[in-house]
């Protein structure tokens, strides 16, 4: 048995995917890493823990086993989760509908720079060609000129650098941060730059194959992470404090003292601590503070804003709005999925009993990429029927105040505090009650 992961070094998965396929390992402990373009013979089981996002992602994974066309096993074991929850209620949202239409964005600059780089570095770009790639084109060509990535000639556009361009056409993000043995100076992975402050912070725990190392030092200007080969039972969870912005609004609609928006918004986050946690137990251990640099991102978010007037129909009391927000941001966020395709992994969130730019209680949930990724614009078109589900999911769980099946979090840069699920269930049904769909 054996760990897969798209941080490992290139020649340890060759090896990893060679011995799978010559059956000296008999399992393999994976990401999604696994999910496209392995294809395993004679595999015949394949366990998926939790609902990895989209059926998409679904339907790939379990069709790792099987693949010589003899009977095959694929069980699906839910998580803690508010999305896994609903699913294990509604069946039929897995069995019952088709693959989710992609979402995309083509005229986000961060995905359409790389795309016009690519296509310069084929052949000068024309004109002509510029109509293929949408009405954004010349506007992100001309900031390629700008920058001497693109020169513009007569016959077109043309690629200045010697090498290929080095686009990043499956959007994973090209800084990484390398994870590095102290002792030894052996690389044994990678982190994309945009987690690392959460997940290779000093004190950080990382897994490796089954051995555990603790970060000794992150430096985030010569993307390195050095961490010592240390027994540990003990994990760590990061905390941040996030705020956010909204830049410009592309989108509204209104109810009865509810408001539903989309638009382009500015999100500072800043890794400010970490807890640790016995692994056996649970056991909270302590809190670590931590001065690590903020991290901005402009991207595209969802909001929605309710009146005082509102949630005192509602029931939510004052003193109840900073749980109740929370917790419904934090179901959202698990419930997005079902409508748009993406992981909770690949989104954020941020609630607040008093926005400055809304002037209101708000909840955001933004996308995680630079410049978006076209979730939240989905989570807009298809806002009540979210938010409807959402309430249905968080007021269909068992427990009485919360837990992760429902309201709390494994990603919570709060520790999941404070969190009032009666609240977020009011505040949802109020919500959904007022947003009626386009």
């Amino acid at each position: 048995m054996a760990a897969y992961r798209g941080g490992y070094l290139p020649e340890e998965r060759r090896d990893l995917e060679a011995a799978f396929r010559a059956g000296a390992l008999r399992g393999l402990a994976a990401t999604n890493a696994l999910e496209l373009g392995i294809d395993v013979c004679g595999l015949s089981a394949v366990i998926l823990s939790g609902f990895p996002g989209t059926l998409a992602s679904l339907w790939q994974q379990a069709g790792r086993a099987g693949r010589r066309g003899d009977e095959a096993l694929a069980v699906l074991v839910a998580r803690d989760d508010p999305l896994d929850t609903y699913l294990v209620h509604h069946p039929h949202s897995i069995f019952g509908r088709p693959v989710e239409a992609a979402v995309l964005d083509p005229d986000n600059p961060v995905v359409l720079a790389p795309h016009l780089e690519m296509a310069a570095g084929e052949s000068p770009l024309t004109s002509d060609d510029l109509e293929l790639f949408g009405p954004r084109a010349r506007e992100v060509l001309a900031g390629l000129v700008r920058l001497g990535r693109v020169r513009a000639r007569q016959a077109g556009w043309f690629w200045t650098r010697r090498h290929r361009p080095a686009a990043d056409l499956r959007g994973t993000g090209a800084g990484q941060v390398h994870i590095v043995e102290a002792e030894t100076g052996c690389l044994l992975g990678t982190v994309g730059s945009g987690s690392a402050a959460a997940t290779v912070h000093p004190g950080a725990v990382y897994l490796h194959q089954g051995e555990t190392y603790v970060v000794e030092h992150l430096d985030l200007d010569d993307a390195v992470a050095l961490v010592q080969a240390q027994q540990v039972d003990w994990t760590t969870t990061a905390r941040d404090n996030t705020d956010i912005r909204i830049v410009a609004t592309s989108a509204r609609t209104a109810g009865d003292g509810v408001r539903l928006g989309t638009g382009t918004v500015d999100v500072t986050s800043q890794v400010v601590g970490y807890a640790r946690w016995q692994v056996m137990t649970g056991q909270y251990l302590g809190s670590f503070p931590l001065d690590l640099p903020p991290q901005q991102l402009r991207t595209r978010a969802v909001w929605y804003d309710v009146d005082e007037a509102v949630l005192a129909e509602a029931g939510v009391p004052a003193d109840s709005v900073p749980g109740a927000t929370h917790a419904a941001e934090h179901a959202a966020i698990g419930l997005l999925p079902l409508f748009a395709t993406c992981d909770r992994w690949d989104i954020g969130g941020v609630s607040t009993s008093w926005h400055p730019d809304t002037r209101a209680a708000t909840v955001f949930v933004y996308d995680g990429s630079p410049g978006g990724a076209g979730f939240a614009a989905r989570g807009f078109q298809r806002g009540p029927e979210w938010l409807a589900a959402t309430r249905d999911a968080v007021a269909a769980c068992a427990c009485a105040d919360g837990c992760p099946s429902c309201v709390q979090s494994p990603k919570c840069g709060n520790g999941n505090n404070p969190l009032d699920k009666p609240g977020a269930v009011r505040l949802l049904s109020a919500v959904a009650g007022r947003l009626h769909p386009a």
